[in-house]
């Protein structure tokens, strides 16, 4: 999942929709190369979270791969292609969602052994620190830590890499990190499950910090909580859901610890 307006964003473009409707078959609709959420060998979080809601409701899983662009949510749930999309932020117009099943935040991430450890984007050490940032569009739609870097002048030291990037390279939107990892950034601002999942795949070990929420920033948020999101009045499959989440909280809380997702508390 690349988080939707409030994150990151969602969108669209991949494979056909399939017509088929069975009663015996959960439908779910994900990105086939964004990974730590999703991809087409099921080896992302909300693959194997789609697993066990499978499981629980006693359904066999089925996919239909869309890449999450503009009009994600309009070509699949919408659509017809699909009944379920495993992550978007809690309480998002277009979807019904269901309780949270978790709260993650954005993060600064360095190398381990450049021993930064920044934590606020009030820190005058960034104004001479290359740092990457995740862009959405040319239309303002851009991550919190990228608005507030712009607001408070850092242009020439921040480099933009966009949520979607380059859709032939495997999961592009861990670019950031992995430059970060690789030395040619110092430091990235990026939505905790990127950074937490590169980071117990990188060679140099990487140091991550929750971006710390001061008044400066307001009204931005940086910790959102993520639920799954079903059609509109699909009121049965949602309360089914609900009670998977309350029933299952503690084997959900290990499979995201498992993708080094960074858990937030909050109400």
């Amino acid at each position: 999942m690349r988080v939707l307006a409030t994150c990151l964003t969602i969108g669209a473009l991949s494979s056909p929709p399939s017509s088929a409707r069975a009663e015996d078959s959960l439908r779910v609709c994900a990105d086939p190369n964004n990974l730590p959420f999703s991809d087409a060998k099921g080896t992302g979080f909300e693959n194997k979270l789609a697993e066990l809601v499978a499981s629980e409701l006693g359904k066999t899983l089925s996919y239909t791969w869309w890449a999450q662009r503009r009009g994600f949510i309009r070509n699949t749930l919408k659509a017809g292609a699909c009944d379920l999309v495993m992550g978007v932020p809690t309480n998002y117009d277009a979807v019904e969602t269901t309780l949270r099943y978790y709260r993650s935040a954005y993060v600064f991430v360095s190398r381990a052994d450049r021993e930064l450890d920044v934590t606020s984007l009030a820190d005058d050490r960034l104004r001479t620190l290359k740092i990457g940032v995740h862009l959405v569009g040319d239309d303002g739609m851009n991550t919190p830590p990228a608005h507030v870097l712009g607001a408070r002048g850092m242009v020439s030291n921040v480099v933009g890499y966009s949520i979607f990037g380059d859709y032939r390279e495997p999961s592009p939107a861990l670019r950031p990190i992995q430059a970060v990892e690789s030395g040619t950034l110092d430091v990235a601002a990026v939505w905790g499950p990127f950074a937490g999942y590169e980071a117990k795949h990188a060679s140099a070990p990487l140091h991550i910090d929750m971006i710390a929420r001061t008044d400066d920033y307001a009204p931005l948020q940086f910790a959102f909580d993520i639920s799954m999101g079903v059609r509109k009045g699909d009121d049965k499959l949602k309360r089914r859901l609900d009670d998977i989440i309350r029933r299952k909280s503690g084997v959900i809380h290990a499979l995201l610890e498992s993708y080094g997702v960074p858990l937030v508390d909050g109400d």
